[in-house]
């Protein structure tokens, strides 16, 4: 009788978060960036991460944790309820299940 092979980890193309939320959050993140006149890569050297994870972050592939946001809000000088409020905002209307 021939094993079956396990797969691990999640099937190629999916996420273990919405990405509603993610795009939103990248968005706003880019948005003050922009204003501030801020390189990508500066703006990830002062939030103490790689510049190809902000890169991610900005173009909403992955969504940050609690500590990266707190760190994202203040290399852009402003508080996290800020860049969530933002974030919000943005976010389209979600369902209440």
């Amino acid at each position: 009788m021939k094993k079956l092979m396990t797969r691990h980890g999640r099937p190629p193309g999916t996420t273990t978060f919405e990405t509603g939320p993610a795009q939103a959050f990248g968005n706003v993140v880019r948005k003050l960036r922009m204003e501030q006149g801020v390189a990508q890569e500066k703006l990830a050297q002062l939030a103490g991460i790689e510049r190809s994870h902000m890169g991610k972050i900005e173009r909403g592939k992955h969504m940050p944790s609690l500590i990266l946001i707190l760190r994202i809000a203040r290399a852009l000088d402003c508080s996290s309820a800020d860049l969530l409020t933002a974030m919000e905002r943005l976010m389209p209307v979600m369902d209440s299940h």
